[in-house]
């Protein structure tokens, strides 16, 4: 039974090329869906409005995160 809120298992590996979750994994993050994740079964979860988004090129609403390292900086 496939969900229509994720991508499937084939359309994953067709979108990779690969079979293993790793590699799945590793692909995906490269190419933008920074949220595809594996999940507790093994497989690699991919929301399918999130992968519509990225293909089109929308961003991720203009929100840079960045590590707070303000404590680091000496004071003069």
């Amino acid at each position: 039974m496939t969900s229509d809120l994720t991508l499937s298992e084939a359309e994953i590996v067709r979108l990779t090329g690969y079979e293993q979750p790793c590699k799945q994994l590793a692909t995906l993050k490269a190419r933008g869906f920074h949220r595809a994740y594996i999940a507790r079964k093994g497989g690699v979860v991919l929301e399918r409005t999130h992968y519509e988004a990225v293909s089109r090129g929308e961003s991720s609403g203009g929100i840079v995160k960045a590590a707070n390292v303000s404590f680091m900086r000496r004071s003069a």
